[in-house]
């Protein structure tokens, strides 16, 4: 797919939503892609919004974050609607009959996959057995289409689930080195789970696409996110290792990505992620990047870097260490991925996540290429009036402007656990807090920047404290599981923050929206 296609939205003023799909609303414990999803569609519709951005939308692993996912192509199988499998005749009235109860406000993973997969595995089986023919002549088609990462990715997923969700370095040899031979011989004895990793694919994209043609026909372009970093245990890494710096004997990361010690950490940051080989990426033309940039234009508009500083320069620690002490800066060809992009894709639908320590280097190759970068008005109180996250400091408007980003506290949370000096400043800056509340204050403070993007979290329009909290950064557990009840988005909040974006030049006639997406 070609950029091109995606009418730029950053040299307007417009403003949008973060919410990822696994918080809508619905009886199956997570959010799907059905009712809910196209309802709230509508709600930002109706409120003059006109950017919905999600997190990454691939099947998670330990955790549970979409950061750390076993496929940087794949759709996360959780979120297929079994009501649109039902409506299919893929699923029976007896196949939901005994659907558990799950918590309203807060996703059970462990309980939903337990609940969801036999039932996915029904609709396979079921699919296999009765689909038409126009269904399956669409099922090749798709297989032929997304071939280059689905053949592994099938693959991969169903020698997980033979050898126990053991790492994939530490399958037999043949297997994790990739003989030829070996591959053939799993690939015949696991042909049927193969098949059911392919049919979800198939069911998740199908689903996607739909949710997603519908958002551009409301003028709605929906702003996904890359993290620059794989994780080792996924697809991407074992079926192509010469991307990565492995160790050659065993497969484990030899350079693992982080960040150096800092003020918030004296031993700095280990994620643990293998770092890229950028000299073969480069020698081939960085085939892999741009496949992974095409595969998400499949399904979104937009698209934010998460870790942007990563490809100018990025910090590598050596295999074995404990902390991020011991790391050293290797430099990124950057700019020379991006002038190979923008060959490929024309324009480049990116927003930078550029928080942090920025050096020169990175805002030059940011600004090179004209990507907004954010500006989080959390981190605009701390520190005097030169800060940069203040809006009297925006020095340009080509930027994204956050109250808080799924990392974050909740506005209503982060404002209650304030220092007093910090506090202090907040309401010098606002003249005092409005009868709506401190979230709404926020927001008016986001809208009313120069900033052309201004983006808040769901959890801010609805004025939620810290159990609505998405992400504890550093904490490996109990996180991403936030969910919203039915009755939020209701008349009341959708007025209001139509009629805070109308006040701010926000909106725009449905007329001059973006026409829909093939």
């Amino acid at each position: 797919m070609n950029a091109s296609s995606h009418p730029s939205v950053f040299s307007q003023r417009v403003s949008g939503i973060l919410l990822h799909p696994t918080s809508f609303p619905g009886r199956f414990g997570i959010g799907d892609l059905r009712s809910e999803a196209y309802r709230f569609i509508d709600f930002l519709a109706d409120s003059d919004q006109h950017l919905w951005q999600i997190l990454p939308l691939g099947p998670t692993s330990f955790g549970n974050s979409p950061y750390m996912s076993y496929s940087a192509m794949a759709g996360n199988p959780l979120l297929i609607s079994l009501d649109l499998l039902h409506g299919e005749g893929l699923l029976s009235d007896a196949d939901l009959a005994h659907i558990p109860d799950f918590p309203l406000d807060h996703v059970d993973f462990d309980r939903v996959a337990a609940t969801k997969f036999p039932l996915l595995q029904q609709a396979c089986r079921n699919f296999a057995t009765s689909a038409s023919a126009e269904r399956r002549d669409a099922f090749q088609q798709f297989q032929q289409e997304k071939a280059d990462w689905l053949e592994d990715y099938a693959l991969f997923m169903a020698l997980k689930r033979k050898f126990n969700g053991q790492s994939w370095h530490t399958w037999e040899p043949g297997l994790a080195k990739r003989d030829k031979a070996t591959l053939q011989q799993f690939r015949s004895e696991l042909a049927e789970e193969i098949f059911f990793e392919e049919f979800l694919q198939f069911e998740f994209f199908r689903q996607w696409s739909d949710l997603k043609h519908y958002a551009n026909s409301k003028g709605i372009q929906i702003i996904g996110d890359i993290p620059i970093y794989v994780a080792h245990d996924s697809a991407d890494v074992w079926a192509n290792p010469d991307n990565f710096c492995l160790d050659s004997e065993t497969g484990e990361p030899a350079l693992m990505a982080g960040t150096p010690p800092d003020y918030f950490s004296e031993t700095g940051q280990l994620w643990g992620n293998p770092v890229y080989n950028w000299d073969y990426l480069q020698q081939s033309d960085f085939q892999w990047w741009i496949q992974r940039f095409e595969a998400m234009l499949d399904y979104v508009d937009l698209i934010r870097i998460d870790h942007f500083i990563g490809f100018e320069s990025f910090w590598a620690i050596p295999q074995g260490e404990t902390n991020a002490v011991n790391g050293s800066w290797i430099k990124a060809p950057g700019k020379q991925f991006f002038e190979v992009l923008k060959q490929k894709l024309g324009s480049l639908p990116i927003l930078a996540e550029d928080l942090g320590t920025v050096t020169p280097e990175v805002e030059a190759l940011r600004d090179h290429f004209e990507f907004p970068g954010m500006k989080v008005l959390h981190f605009a109180f701390g520190g005097d009036a030169r800060n940069p996250y203040l809006p009297f400091n925006y020095d340009k408007r080509n930027c994204v402007v956050y109250t808080g980003t799924h990392d974050n506290n909740t506005t209503v949370a982060w404002y209650e656990t304030l220092p007093d000096h910090e506090r202090d400043r907040l309401l010098d800056y606002l003249g005092c807090i409005s009868s709506d509340g401190i979230h709404w204050d926020m927001i008016r403070l986001a809208f009313g920047s120069i900033a052309n993007l201004a983006i808040i979290p769901l959890q801010d329009i609805l004025g939620l404290g810290s159990n609505a909290r998405m992400n504890f950064p550093g904490r490996l557990e109990g996180n991403w599981g936030w969910r919203y009840r039915s009755e939020a988005l209701n008349d009341e909040t959708c007025g209001r923050l139509k009629h805070i974006t109308q006040v701010f030049g926000r909106s725009r006639p449905r007329s001059e929206a973006e026409p829909e997406s093939d």
